[in-house]
């Protein structure tokens, strides 16, 4: 009876064996294109190491009235700009403004090229059923997945630094980014779609005058789903060497220094209420601006 109580797994040795030709196989591919998929990623090396550059380097109070300036535009709402600026005052206060800034640029650079890459993937899944097919158990693995796994192929792949923890920042916070955008389009009226035929539109003008549009609130909150994710991911992926609030969040844990880890999450709490707070306002504008264009 003891089939009956013992679940039949594996034999121990074909699984060792299993797991060990995985490593091997997966560390002879890293020898043979590591280099060439190092090289692939140095225009996303530029990019991160410059915002951040300029995130650090610009005189505080530029910075703040820069940001200050962004929240107002995108919210126009003073209320949130105020806000935004008694956070990140606070923030320096504390003796946290270059580890914020280095958090932001993360943040920023994350963004950027999950919106670039993700919009794409999300309107060739809203015009291919077949495409979608394909994506969605992807997106389902990656946003299931456990975060640290991320870091392991990463690592392997690109060593320790700011490119390896971006693109984990990248994968785990991607698939919002998809998913909505996908959404958006899908959702756009039929009718409204018909009476752009009617009139000639081709494909790419139905799509770039009427459906991303109309999709633009839904593909607004993905964006900030994505911020969400991404700044979730922050703390993890300073354990490959990505600098700023995550740092000192982790060194706190490992010393368990109370005040350290504290200071450090709530200002990375206060980033992403500003984050959450403009982005959300940015696309209730956007939404208002839809209901006066189309009625």
């Amino acid at each position: 009876m003891d089939w009956f109580y013992s679940f039949p797994n594996m034999n121990d040795d074909t699984l060792r064996n299993l797991k060990k030709a995985m490593d091997e196989g997966f560390k002879a591919f890293t020898r043979e294109y590591g280099d060439i998929i190092e090289s692939f990623f140095q225009p996303l090396q530029y990019f991160l190491i410059e915002a951040e550059r300029f995130m650090t380097t610009t005189p505080w109070p530029i910075m703040l009235l820069l940001i200050g300036g962004i929240a107002w535009i995108a919210s126009r709402n003073w209320k949130i700009v105020a806000g935004t600026i008694i956070t990140l005052l606070l923030i320096g206060y504390f003796d946290m403004w270059s580890d914020a800034m280095k958090t932001i640029a993360m943040i920023f650079v994350g963004t950027v090229v999950s919106i670039f890459v993700g919009i794409p993937i999300g309107i060739i899944m809203a015009r291919s059923d077949s495409f979608q097919r394909v994506v969605n158990p992807i997106l389902d693995v990656m946003q299931t997945m456990p975060s640290f796994v991320y870091l392991i192929p990463v690592v392997m792949l690109l060593g320790i630094g700011k490119v390896p923890g971006l693109i984990a920042v990248v994968i785990y916070a991607i698939p919002p980014m998809i998913r909505l955008t996908n959404l958006g389009i899908r959702l756009v009226d039929k009718d409204v779609l018909e009476a752009a035929d009617a009139f000639g539109s081709s494909s790419w003008q139905r799509l770039k005058n009427v459906q991303i549009p109309l999709a633009l609130p839904t593909i607004m909150a993905g964006i900030n789903q994505t911020i969400m994710m991404a700044l979730a991911m922050v703390v993890i992926a300073s354990m490959i060497g990505v600098q700023g609030l995550g740092q000192p969040v982790l060194r706190s844990v490992n010393g368990q220094f109370f005040s350290l880890g504290l200071f450090n999450g709530l200002a990375i709490v206060g980033i992403a209420i500003i984050f959450d707070r403009v982005s959300q306002a940015y696309g209730k504008r956007l939404q208002k601006h839809q209901e006066v264009v189309h009625g």
